[in-house]
């Protein structure tokens, strides 16, 4: 795109650009002095262009500094065979540059492009982490996939409707970012654990189908495949499905992603198993198994459902569900329907209960999760009930069982974390990668040096003491 400032992007020019001037502006990836003449490497995230640099301006510019910002006038020539870089999609031509116009000098940096870095330096400059190549083309993909998912739920009549950040402060099984209200001193607002309340509310409103790139805040520890803090995750519900609705447009999303975005990679098998969780817990010893036939080839993908999961688990330190009781907590979350032969087992053996849960596995790791959901207000009460929820936590839930006695669809949904399917896809060892400005392994951001210390005057607007 032509702007005031450059005529064309520097991986833009080919051959048949030869004889035009053009304007180029970008950062020196490098500036080599040969005799009397350079050459300047010309990068933008777009690619790189050589330019060739004539005596008398090298002689004036000197050496330019790496990462410098410059602007490039020239005419485009095209280069002999023997020395065309197919490296570079813009190899077989070079600009020799009539004029160089040092826009900004760079300082020397505190890492290397080309080179190794600890994470938390990579981090804390991550504005110029983000010039790596690498990392260009991560956020590239990732918004390549996020276009091809929403053009995909565009055409099956998906609303895409954006939910409140600031809500209520609800028990969903993780730690609520809690946010101050100045205007009612002594209340708070929550980010969001999940969309999950809205979405549901929004089928008892006649929406029928929605999805939402939501982000969402959970207060909990890092793991290479969970970002601390906030995640985006690909949010879904529709009303009067069956539970292979759900899973037969997850996978059509699915393979039309893969296909658009990552041509290069092959599924394990299609369509994807639909396997039993009490199968795959015997056979695998895990409820997320990697079904890949080859696990060496970085190109195959072995995406499967996992199914009739336990309606509740015991509650254990290492996966504990805030907001439940010592003893039960639900397996994936407290609106998850129970099927319905199982009913029978809420009142006498509450543990051999299946449920309509849903987890979407790829590769070995869970990268997305979801289920048909309870709608009728009695048996929302009694799941309370069983995973031992105080009545007065279930208070902070009337807002939906008032909403259920209004008339609601019979609904169920699911959500993909956006950058945990994108980081299995693409092979990545770290969530970190695949976000511009992610949180470290102690949920900082050391770019912006959060969290932070505010003012005693702010702490005071706000009505709040600190011990």
């Amino acid at each position: 795109m032509k702007t005031g400032l450059r005529t064309h992007s520097c991986g833009e020019l080919r051959k048949e650009h030869a004889g035009k001037s053009v304007t180029l502006a970008g950062w020196a990836d490098t500036h080599r002095i040969q005799g009397k003449v350079s050459f300047i490497l010309l990068r933008d995230r777009y690619g790189i262009t050589q330019i060739f640099v004539n005596p008398d301006i090298t002689k004036k510019l000197g050496e330019i500094r790496r990462e410098s910002v410059i602007q490039v006038k020239g005419e485009v020539k095209v280069r002999p065979e023997n020395q065309i870089r197919k490296e570079l999609s813009t190899g077989e031509i070079e600009v020799a540059a009539n004029d160089v116009t040092i826009l900004t000098k760079a300082e020397p940096l505190p890492l290397e492009l080309d080179g190794e870095a600890l994470e938390d330096t990579r981090l804390k400059y991550r504005y110029l982490d983000l010039r790596r190549k690498e990392m260009v083309e991560n956020l590239t993909k990732r918004h390549k996939s996020i276009q091809c998912i929403r053009n995909f739920m565009d055409k099956k009549h998906f609303l895409d409707i954006t939910t409140p950040i600031l809500t209520k402060s609800t028990p969903e099984g993780a730690r609520d970012y809690l946010v101050p209200s100045r205007v009612h001193k002594g209340k708070f607002y929550a980010l969001p654990q999940a969309p999950q309340q809205y979405k549901q509310l929004l089928m008892v409103a006649g929406v029928d189908k929605y999805f939402q790139i939501a982000p969402c805040f959970r207060d909990e520890d890092a793991r290479a495949d969970r970002a601390p803090g906030e995640f985006y995750q690909l949010d879904i519900e529709m009303s009067f499905p069956k539970q292979e609705d759900i899973l037969d447009l997850i996978e059509e999303l699915t393979i039309t992603l893969v296909k658009e975005v990552f041509p290069e990679k092959k599924f394990t098998q299609v369509p994807f198993p639909r396997l039993k969780y009490d199968d795959v817990m015997k056979k695998y010893k895990k409820d997320s198994p990697d079904i890949r036939k080859n696990k060496d080839d970085p190109d195959e993908l072995g995406f499967c459902w996992v199914l009739d999961f336990p309606l509740f688990q015991k509650q254990t330190e290492a996966d504990f569900f805030h907001g439940a009781g010592k003893e039960w907590g639900p397996s994936h979350n407290m609106f998850t329907a129970p099927k319905e032969e199982d009913l029978k087992y809420l009142d006498s053996d509450p543990g051999k209960a299946k449920s309509y849960q849903h987890d979407f596995v790829l590769n070995g790791s869970e990268v997305g999760g979801g289920a048909l959901r309870i709608y009728r207000p009695d048996l929302q009460s009694k799941i309370f009930d069983l995973i031992g929820m105080t009545k007065e936590k279930q208070k902070e839930f009337s807002h939906m069982l008032e909403a259920f006695s209004y008339g609601v669809p019979p609904h169920g949904g699911i959500a993909l974390g956006i950058d945990r399917l994108l980081m299995k896809i693409m092979g990545k060892t770290s969530l970190r990668e695949m976000i511009a400005f992610p949180k470290n392994k102690d949920a900082k951001d050391l770019v912006m040096d959060a969290p932070s210390a505010v003012t005693e005057e702010q702490l005071k607007e706000l009505g709040i003491k600190l011990r």
